[in-house]
């Protein structure tokens, strides 16, 4: 069992190392780019910096002493005046944030500081009480994801690749490359989605609460993410002209944007070209497409005759271990698709160590149990379903961070190359809204 000592470190280490990788993306970002041109799907980023002091102090400093979940007593002051009137995500709106007071960059790197400072001052004063630990964890996650955000909002600006200190391309030199066709057999069976009580971790959001058995039929998934060139195959075959192939909703979409291809794509003499940050390259036919969004996915599936997986189905797939017979599945669920050790440079495209995806053919150490491949890291992968609350829901302390998007929001599974392995798991899940192509995400498939 960890002692005291060592879960402080551990903590410590984890606050530190989160806001390293803030100030990695935003270091060479001018004051202009700090503010940004303002679009309905990222936020300025000197005001995402400031929100993300906001948010550990609020929960970290400010909270009541004792108090763990719901509590009727109020928070405390802020070390700032206005604190809330900038800050609160939930309570400034989206398009006001570019017209705000905003503090200075200085001030605003100087209001973090501060915060860090007192919160690692704290953990180590008090010890890693409960409460302690779980909000230095829920800020730890909370700025990993917005970390995430920076990136794709640089490639949605189409600022450099952005400098992230810990990057390393040898990682590759032993990869295998290009495809990894074909579908994997999966058995079906009574499956316990979501994560359980005894799972062992220290900290599940609540939307992954708690686990409820569910029966999946027998399903045939591929082994790999649809790439780039099967899905350019799709477009070449005027797959974004042909009404059939969309929804309802997806082809209003598909006209209220005029869209004709993936975002960032752009044909050539030679072949398809696409954007990536700032420079414009071939699209590189093996890697998994990426910023398509949930209607593109869809036309897609229909288009190749498949459909895209279930959450659960995709749960399964990546956790699951099959009988000694194949029939069906053990009542024992992995951690992660490779087994219950956390990710490491060997299984999965994590953590911003390579500057974008890779070939789907890449990281066979992390294969699950049935020869799926990354199905952590490299994209996010859309499932069918809308996002909702689990049976027996009960919203955690941070009561906005799933409660408010349980409709309207679909379903993103695994993680991308730009996600922090430490917050992954099978049981992870991620959410956005249909229309959504600035995010790093594609998807695969499941036949008919």
């Amino acid at each position: 069992m960890q002692d005291t000592r060592e879960q402080t470190e551990q903590l410590a280490e984890m606050l530190v190392d989160t806001r390293k990788r803030t100030l990695d993306l935003i270091s060479d970002l001018d004051d202009e780019q700090m503010l940004g041109p303002q679009l309905r799907i990222v936020n300025p980023p000197l005001w995402e910096i400031g929100h993300l002091a906001w948010f550990q102090e609020y929960w970290n400093l400010r909270r009541p002493k004792g108090t763990w979940y719901e509590s009727e007593d109020p928070f405390g002051p802020s070390m700032l005046d206005n604190a809330d009137e900038l800050y609160n995500s939930m309570e400034v709106p989206h398009d006001t944030r570019w017209d705000l007071p905003l503090l200075s960059r200085g001030e605003t790197m100087s209001y973090m500081q501060r915060v860090l400072d007192d919160t690692l001052h704290k953990l180590n004063t008090e010890g890693p009480t409960p409460e302690n630990a779980y909000f230095a964890r829920l800020a730890t996650f909370h700025e990993d994801m917005h970390a995430e955000a920076f990136t794709y909002t640089r490639n949605t600006h189409g600022l450099p690749i952005p400098p992230i200190s810990t990057q390393d391309p040898t990682l590759l030199e032993t990869q295998p490359t290009g495809t990894y066709e074909g579908d994997a057999e999966v058995p079906g069976g009574q499956f316990v989605l979501g994560a359980g009580d005894t799972s062992g971790l220290p900290f599940v959001f609540d939307n992954e609460k708690w686990g409820h058995p569910v029966d999946v039929a027998p399903f045939r998934m591929s082994r790999a993410p649809v790439t780039n060139a099967a899905f350019a195959a799709f477009v070449d075959d005027a797959g974004y002209e042909r009404r059939e192939l969309w929804s309802d909703e997806g082809w209003a979409w598909r006209d209220s944007v005029s869209a004709e291809h993936p975002v960032y794509w752009s044909k050539e003499a030679d072949g398809w070209n696409h954007r990536r940050f700032d420079r414009v390259e071939p699209l590189p036919p093996h890697q998994p497409v990426m910023h398509v969004n949930w209607y593109e996915a869809e036309a897609y599936c229909r288009w190749a005759g498949r459909r895209l997986p279930t959450e659960a189905e995709w749960e399964l797939a990546a956790s699951a271990e099959p009988t000694s017979d194949g029939s069906t599945i053990t009542s024992y669920k992995r951690l992660y698709p490779w087994g219950d050790e956390p990710p490491t440079p060997r299984h999965a495209n994590l953590d911003g160590r390579l500057p974008g995806s890779v070939d789907v053919a890449a990281f066979p150490e992390g294969d699950s149990a049935f020869g799926l491949r990354q199905m952590t890291g490299n994209t996010w992968e859309w499932c069918s379903d809308t996002f909702g609350p689990y049976p027996g829901f009960v919203r955690d302390s941070y009561k906005d961070y799933s409660e408010p998007w349980f409709s309207g929001h679909k379903v993103l599974r695994g993680g991308s190359w730009a996600t922090r392995g430490r917050m992954l798991r099978n049981t992870w899940r991620n959410f956005a809204t249909p229309d959504r192509r600035d995010i790093f995400a594609g998807f695969r498939t499941c036949s008919l």
